[in-house]
């Protein structure tokens, strides 16, 4: 059976990326048993990516803040990684059993930060209608709603996104994409790539 969904992009989305200062990728099993039992490793993977690229900043102060350049990109950058990882984990159908993978890569004044993983249609779905709610909303009076539903325990909040845009100023674009039968498990998985660029 061929699939019959149809790619959808939102935002500035782009597959081409020329070679950066530094670029690096960490994939994770397609197992979902294991990807549960290692929930605790995400924050270190997340870390870790901090920690690695704050190591191409400089350690100079930042204007009006107690917190240094490098410590800036640090806290920014395992607060994104982990929140990117953490949605693809626990978003992704089990049965695609493809491993999903997280990539950064730093330009001169520009992190950017690619999530693949693989969702179900309906679990598409419902985060498209989510990015079109989010594109069509003025971000101040949709961070209260969605913080009145995280208050109120009623439906997805999504704060993470809403918090790496708020607090951090960073860009999202999304595509989704149907896998080639060859490759899906069956013919509903579709790949969600996430980029996030970040200003540093």
């Amino acid at each position: 059976m061929t699939n019959t969904f149809v790619a959808q992009t939102f935002g500035a989305f782009t597959d081409d990326f020329s070679a950066g200062e530094e670029y690096l990728t960490l994939s994770f099993s397609p197992n979902s048993a294991a990807r549960k039992r290692r929930w605790g490793n995400y924050g270190l993977s997340a870390d870790f990516l901090g920690d690695y690229f704050a190591a191409f900043f400089p350690g100079d102060a930042v204007c009006d803040s107690p917190i240094n350049r490098r410590d800036t990109v640090k806290a920014a950058v395992s607060y994104i990684a982990n929140e990117l990882i953490e949605n693809a984990v626990k978003y992704s159908e089990a049965s695609a059993k493809l491993p999903i993978s997280i990539s950064l890569y730093l330009y001169e004044e520009q992190i950017v930060f690619r999530a693949v993983s693989y969702a179900n249609q309906a679990e598409s779905d419902r985060y498209q209608a989510f990015i079109r709610e989010l594109l069509n909303s003025e971000l101040d009076e949709l961070y209260g709603q969605q913080l009145e539903k995280t208050a109120t325990g009623s439906g997805e909040s999504n704060m993470g996104i809403l918090t790496m845009i708020n607090d951090y100023a960073a860009c999202f674009s999304w595509k989704f994409q149907p896998l080639d039968d060859a490759v899906a498990a069956h013919s509903e998985i579709v790949q969600v790539n996430v980029l996030v660029r970040l200003d540093v």
